[in-house]
């Protein structure tokens, strides 16, 4: 069964399917999520469904990131770091992204939670080692809920403005990848930057002193 024949299957199963898409997302990466919810957006047929397969995509990825912050408190960080240096490698989590998504959460949980929803391969894997930390379980879920929805609203809006438009939806999921790989490197270079720079005014300052 192709990737088109197994996505018609589940669109088979309604709005159940559409969840189970969109739990399933958070677990097999195979498909970029943009890709997945413009898709899933070519499908509404009104405005009321469109905020149908909103709310639907939302409460699936939530429960995809419960299942892996379950996963990473019960387990443990030790046990975790060993299941990722040893399988992360399959799923596209090598212990180096693991070690710099645990590194984020040196600063603020909800805020690092929220926006790490908007980060294609973070918000898949964020939530393990939020469950290792055994961050406040209500704000990361409400966090990870907040930056679901701004992550899924606009795919799932645009595949909808595709749907009697003609144009190809893997073109333009093609084109929007490249969009956000841009914007990504923009940012890291941005962030980079200013980090150096916060750096050099404290080893002056130190100097100084």
């Amino acid at each position: 069964m192709d990737a088109a024949a197994l996505f018609s299957t589940w669109l088979g199963f309604g709005l159940a399917g559409v969840g189970a898409l969109a739990f399933a997302e958070k677990f097999v990466p195979i498909v970029p999520s943009y890709v997945l919810l413009m898709l899933l957006g070519t499908t509404a047929m009104d405005g009321t469904a469109l905020a149908l397969l909103v709310i639907v995509t939302v409460a699936g990825s939530v429960g995809g990131a419960l299942a892996w912050y379950g996963f990473g408190r019960a387990v443990g960080g030790a046990r975790v770091a060993r299941l990722v240096a040893r399988f992360g490698k399959y799923v596209f989590l090598r212990p180096e992204l693991y070690q710099r998504l645990t590194d984020a959460y040196r600063n603020n949980h909800f805020w690092v939670t929220l926006f790490g929803q908007t980060v294609p391969v973070a918000r898949v894997y964020l939530a393990l080692p939020a469950g290792v930390l055994r961050l406040d379980l209500l704000a990361f879920t409400v966090a990870t809920a907040l930056g679901a929805l701004i992550w899924n609203m606009p795919f799932l809006s645009l595949g909808y403005m595709l749907r009697s438009s003609g144009h190809d939806v893997t073109v333009v999921g093609f084109w929007t990848a490249i969009a956000l790989i841009a914007a990504e490197t923009l940012i890291l270079v941005v962030v980079r930057v200013c980090r150096s720079r916060v750096m050099q005014r404290r080893a002056l300052v130190a100097d100084r002193g």
